[in-house]
């Protein structure tokens, strides 16, 4: 007997979570919980205001739909979820769990066992100055090679000083730093602050400018001293667009959010796409709880990339899901000690 239902957490954060397009103080999560034969499979949709495209309109409508539809032993290929991507990411993981007996091993690997871990971008967060550098001298403290800073929302100058103190002290070889811009750039100023930046040996800079403007961010590639990455970019966009994409703009990388991209199939489909075009690319988290952060670390584990992921976003909740999940050197781990707690879900 199929049992399926969905239930809705809110995510507290530990600090004012502050990128271009606002600041985040909490966070709603959705769950899926698929129950087979007495086995329990669990995927997480989560959503980001302001950036995915689900509807909010219809989202707790077309969770119900999924419930029914796999209650009455329906075909689940057949629901359109293409308006839905975090919605089909949270139903393909929750059907791979439930195929693994819900044991939470989607991807079995040396990272699963415990045995290796994944080398991890430092993330820092907007705020005021002092906020932000006490953030990137606790990363460094914390062993972190590669320190990844959202800008756009404070005084340029000031993200400039700020940059400018990590390189007077730490050169590109000991620290790496990407960017993170969230579409903050203006057509009028985004060159000259690209140029101003590059004085500091920056690794890559995410979305400089706002998606949509495909022609400007393709010149942007051509002329930019910063190597480019597309974020935003790939969000809602359908597989017969994907190569125009990649060839259009031609950037230096993209980056693979699964829940804002509709799943591993479709984030796939981007990264055969981008290798063919000579496009790196690594793998990042979209503000998941322990669930979804958990499919996507062991996803990008077993593709190895040899690049480090955005995937340390597991410490900022006061309330995340207790998982095997851990940090240590700049790498994240599955800790074979620690075990799952669904208590807050399974009730």
């Amino acid at each position: 007997m199929n049992n399926a239902r969905y239930t809705q957490l809110k995510l507290k954060l530990k600090f004012p979570a502050g990128t271009s397009r606002g600041v985040l103080f909490d966070k709603l999560t959705s769950f899926l919980i698929l129950e087979r034969d007495g086995l329990v499979g669990i995927g997480e949709c989560s959503t980001i205001p302001m950036l995915s495209i689900d509807s909010q309109q219809f989202y707790t409508q077309k969770l119900k739909e999924v419930c029914d539809l796999f209650n009455n032993n329906g075909d689940l290929s057949t629901i359109n979820l293409n308006d839905f991507p975090s919605i089909a990411f949270g139903l393909e993981t929750a059907l791979m769990d439930l195929n693994a007996n819900g044991s939470k091993c989607l991807f079995p690997s040396a990272f699963t066992k415990g045995e290796n871990g994944i080398p991890i971008n430092g993330l820092v967060w907007m705020g005021d100055k002092d906020f932000m550098q006490k953030q990137i001298y606790e990363k460094i403290n914390q062993g972190y090679h590669c320190i990844k800073l959202k800008i756009g929302a404070i005084d340029f100058k000031v993200e400039l000083e700020i940059i400018k103190k990590i390189r007077e002290q730490f050169s590109s070889n000991d620290i790496e730093i990407r960017l993170d811009a969230n579409g903050a750039f203006s057509s009028n100023d985004v060159l000259e602050k690209l140029q101003q930046l590059s004085a500091f040996d920056i690794h890559s800079i995410e979305q400089p400018i706002r998606q949509g403007q495909m022609d400007l961010m393709a010149e942007l590639c051509k002329q930019s001293p910063i190597p480019i990455v597309l974020d935003e970019e790939l969000i809602g966009i359908k597989s017969a667009d994907k190569i125009k994409i990649i060839e259009t703009i031609n950037p230096t990388y993209i980056i693979l959010k699964p829940s804002l991209l509709g799943g591993f199939n479709e984030s796939e489909e981007w990264i055969r796409i981008a290798e063919k075009h000579n496009v790196k690319w690594w793998i990042t988290s979209a503000l998941e709880a322990n669930i979804g952060l958990n499919a996507i670390a062991q996803w990008a584990f077993v593709l190895n990339s040899p690049l480090p992921q955005g995937l340390g976003t597991g410490q900022l909740y006061h309330n995340n899901i207790p998982s095997p999940l851990k940090i240590e050197n700049a790498k994240l781990f599955y800790g074979a000690e620690s075990k799952w707690n669904f208590n807050s879900l399974l009730i």
